[in-house]
């Protein structure tokens, strides 16, 4: 038997809504072991199944032994692969995943005629799918933080020329168009549109947008923030996403935006906030994050290859 040859009885199947709550306890187990806590979410398992490819590793018995999918928010040329075993007996998934994850990511390329790379994830500490990334040849690229602050938080003076309030519902297409212009700057940047991301982030899923902030100043949307209900089963407030239109920089406006999600936050029982950073961000978002007091719970290596290899 190869690496990438699952187990006698083992077999590989594609992922169905039913899974939902064994896929939530799997991740959840593969986290804890890794990083010491667990923060995977049930809208993150509907996000991965909802995804270009999902597909689990069942025993001989039926039990999932581990996950593999493919996340891809515009359609564009990158995917991003992640695949969690069972820290219990379901390391022999890893490798068989990510090749089928591989081949999936490869017949994608193939038909955009043959550009685009992947990108995958890993806490230092995770060796076993560390090697598995080098054998299927990826290498380091940069690393990501995931940021965390107890609330509340030291009061802060307001950003003068900066007026922060909730989103209102008709601006929302206005909203995205700010984010969207923001991140074509960062070094991950796909091109997405409205539509898509309105499915991904606004219908069908829990929203509160008195947790959505537009921040204002010279008479225009200088900045916004996104949050997500994705960690509020454990008391955390989650920023999903903080743009500010270049123009509007070094201004103090994600400074703004944050100390009023930090509030609103608090307000309806929140007990932390957390996010997600790119540490290689050319506008360095970590220095502002720090700066208002957050911490990296844990560090995550990123690891790339092309598409076709």
């Amino acid at each position: 038997m190869t690496d990438d040859e699952l187990p006698e009885g083992w077999s590989h199947r594609p992922t169905t809504g039913a899974d939902a709550d064994e896929l939530l306890a799997l991740v959840n187990a593969s986290v804890l072991a890794a990083a010491g806590f667990a923060d995977f979410t049930a809208q993150e398992v509907a996000e991965g199944l909802a995804g270009p490819c999902s597909m689990v590793a069942v025993t001989a018995d039926g039990t999932i032994a581990g996950w593999g999918y493919l996340d891809n928010p515009g359609n564009g040329p990158d995917d991003f692969v992640e695949v969690y075993a069972h820290p219990e007996g379901g390391r022999p998934a890893l490798h068989p995943l990510l090749a089928r994850m591989l081949a999936e990511t490869a017949r994608r390329a193939r038909e955009r005629g043959g550009e685009g790379t992947v990108q995958a994830g890993a806490i230092p500490v995770e060796l076993p799918w560390i090697e598995a990334l080098t054998a299927a040849g990826f290498t380091f690229v940069k690393q990501h933080a995931r940021m965390q602050i107890d609330l509340p938080v030291p009061p802060t003076g307001a950003v003068p020329g900066v007026t922060v309030r909730p989103v209102r519902e008709d601006e929302l297409p206005e909203f995205f168009a700010v984010y969207d212009a923001a991140f074509r700057d960062t070094p991950d940047y796909q091109p997405t549109g409205y539509d898509r991301w309105r499915e991904r982030f606004v219908d069908g899923h829990q929203v509160r947008l008195d947790e959505w902030f537009v921040a204002e100043a010279d008479g225009a949307v200088a900045g916004v923030l996104q949050s997500s209900e994705q960690n509020a089963d454990s008391g955390e407030g989650w920023v999903k996403h903080l743009a500010v239109r270049a123009e509007f920089r070094k201004r103090g406006v994600g400074r703004a935006l944050l100390a009023a999600a930090f509030a609103r936050y608090l307000a309806n029982g929140r007990v932390s906030a957390g996010l997600g950073v790119d540490l290689a961000n050319p506008t360095e978002a970590i220095r502002l994050y720090t700066g208002v007091g957050m911490r990296a719970a844990y560090q995550a290596n990123i690891y790339e290859r092309p598409a076709l290899d």
